[in-house]
């Protein structure tokens, strides 16, 4: 995380939720960023498990899952709306680092995470 934070705050330095996640995290332990990142893998997993199970990524399952990364980010960072949450699926496919994130887990997890987030986007729209 701090190799990456220059980057952070150059990008986002100067947004409400970049504000909101920086005062929220000022107090956080080393155990409260492992249920952070426990509470992302748990909703990681759901999509896994939506998208072994053959279900499209407008699937309930796989929208729960979109919903439950939504919420917890909101959970541990910052209130993310679903338009957030679709410019973060876009970045899941543009920056290869993410994508790397998603693919090492399973192969075609990203773009499948990805049409999973616009769709329960559009379901909420």
């Amino acid at each position: 995380m701090q190799e990456h934070q220059a980057e952070v705050q150059s990008r986002w330095g100067d947004t409400e939720a970049f504000k909101e996640s920086a005062n929220k995290t000022k107090d956080y332990t080393k155990a409260d960023f492992a249920a952070a990142a426990a509470d992302a893998q748990l909703a990681v997993d759901q999509f896994i498990i939506a998208k072994e199970s053959g279900l499209a990524p407008d699937s309930e399952n796989a929208m729960a899952a979109a919903e439950a990364h939504r919420l917890a980010i909101t959970k541990w960072f910052y209130t993310c709306s679903y338009e957030i949450q679709n410019g973060l699926a876009d970045m899941y496919l543009a920056d290869p680092r993410f994508t790397a994130f998603y693919e090492n887990q399973r192969s075609g997890l990203a773009q499948y995470v990805h049409d999973a987030i616009k769709a329960n986007s559009k379901l909420h729209s």
